[in-house]
């Protein structure tokens, strides 16, 4: 999705954003759940809640971050609903706004220089209450699937240096410097995915991926050698079926694998559903944020190894 005639091809998109659709349960309301618009003073205006990305800081943790300092809410991303792009007024800059949908899970509103109105409406109402045709766009790909949907996140293992060069069992091969940071990394924005479980093939590398997450929640994880590269080639139907067990049921779980194993098994678990993937490059330290309902796969969007979009790089 992008902003359709608010995107001049002339202008490169210099400034980057990013922000939700935030929702809550509202089981009286029609489509059972409630959207928010927040009224910004500066502008006058009524829109999704939103801001700019800091330097250094993904789309990811900016989300999550402006829809909390605009709202006084924190909330849980689920999947991602696509970027809009539009010039700014009086300059040669296009801004960029990445959205995701995203649950309140605390938080309470309180009035603020950014915000001072916050309002809730059902999905068949709140296309009237927003300002900007780019927000009704982004309402319109928020209501496409249920709001409420179950998310697990397939992680790549982060990068553990070069097979050939470590004197040991492979599975032995511990992550590098830079995959070490790259685990450290991950936990913040697996975390704004409201990650509770974790699940690991059994090569150390994996193990060592999610282990600062692991120890960030205080819990165990679960280790699953089918899901190593030697497990799947062995068993690819049996690692296939233990991979649809792993679908979360009321847990946001973390799942660990390898490269041999996530393609083919994403492609095949995709499949079954009828849903086409993105493409992607699948890189180490990368993750797939993939959303069920009603058992089925309905979204799957990946977030490359600078933990953006694949697309927004600030």
């Amino acid at each position: 999705m992008d902003g359709g005639p608010f995107w001049d091809p002339r202008v490169t998109a210099n400034i980057h954003a990013a922000g939700a659709v935030l929702w809550r349960r509202a089981p009286d309301a029609p489509g059972g759940v409630e959207i928010a618009v927040v009224h910004r003073p500066k502008y006058q205006d009524w829109s999704l809640p939103k801001g700019k990305i800091d330097p250094g800081e993904t789309p990811v943790l900016a989300a999550v971050r402006e829809v909390r300092e605009e709202t006084g809410l924190d909330s849980r991303l689920g999947r991602y609903l696509g970027y809009v792009t539009y010039p700014i007024p009086g300059h040669r800059k296009l801004k960029r706004v990445d959205y995701w949908a995203a649950e309140v899970a605390g938080g309470e509103f309180t009035a603020n220089t950014e915000v001072d109105v916050l309002t809730w409406h059902p999905l068949d109402r709140v296309m009237d209450e927003l300002s900007y045709p780019m927000d009704r766009q982004v309402v319109r790909a928020f209501s496409r699937l249920p709001a409420t949907t179950e998310t697990l996140l397939l992680v790549r293992h982060a990068k553990a240096g070069h097979r050939d060069r470590f004197d040991g069992p492979d599975d032995e091969r511990p992550l590098e410097r830079a995959g070490r940071d790259q685990a450290q990394a991950l936990v913040p924005h697996l975390l704004a995915f409201g990650a509770s479980e974790i699940y690991s093939a059994d090569p150390l590398r994996c193990v060592q991926t999610v282990q600062p997450l692991a120890e960030k929640l205080g819990v165990e994880i679960h280790l699953e050698p089918l899901l190593s590269e030697t497990g799947y080639t062995a068993a690819r139907d049996a690692a296939r079926e233990r991979a649809v067990e792993l679908e979360p049921r009321g847990a946001v779980r973390v799942v660990c694998s390898q490269g041999k194993v996530i393609p083919d098994l994403l492609s095949w678990w995709a499949g079954r559903s009828g849903l086409t993937l993105p493409p992607a490059r699948n890189r180490k330290g990368s993750v797939w944020v993939l959303s069920f309902a009603d058992g089925r796969m309905v979204a799957a969007d990946h977030l490359d190894r600078s933990l953006s979009t694949g697309l927004v790089k600030p």
